[in-house]
């Protein structure tokens, strides 16, 4: 971590403030969808997309909110990074399982016959 995450004091009761504001924006959002269920779809979903974006922008400005907005860019940086494989490699990687799967289920499978088999001829017990 850098010392931009580290948490500070100070800031520890407007956040729990900025929390308490956004449980009610989203309480509000929730119960004013159901309140007004007679309105239109299309108001009730605009206003309920509205109250939760404020939410989120109050939530960025917690000290919680800015590490998770850290963590996301971190995050879309290092899988910009990753190397995909083509087509033809993906392609040959699912052949290569799939035939490998098939290979150990044929192999678990006779290794099951033949421990069924040796003890039923111990036990004496035949299972059809």
């Amino acid at each position: 971590m850098n010392a931009s995450t580290e948490e500070q004091p100070s800031s520890s009761s407007f956040d729990t403030l900025k929390w308490g504001i956004i449980f009610l924006l989203l309480a509000a959002a929730v119960a004013g969808n159901y309140v007004y269920s007679e309105e239109s779809v299309l108001i009730r979903a605009v206003a309920v997309v509205v109250l939760v974006g404020i939410a989120g922008l109050i939530g960025l400005q917690t000290e919680k909110g800015r590490n998770a907005a850290i963590f996301a860019k971190e995050a879309r940086t290092e899988v910009r990074k990753v190397v995909w494989p083509t087509r033809q490699e993906a392609i040959q990687t699912t052949g290569i399982v799939l035939v490998v799967t098939l290979l150990m289920s044929v192999l678990l499978w006779g290794l099951d016959s033949v421990l069924f088999w040796l003890v039923g001829l111990v036990t004496g017990l035949q299972v059809l």
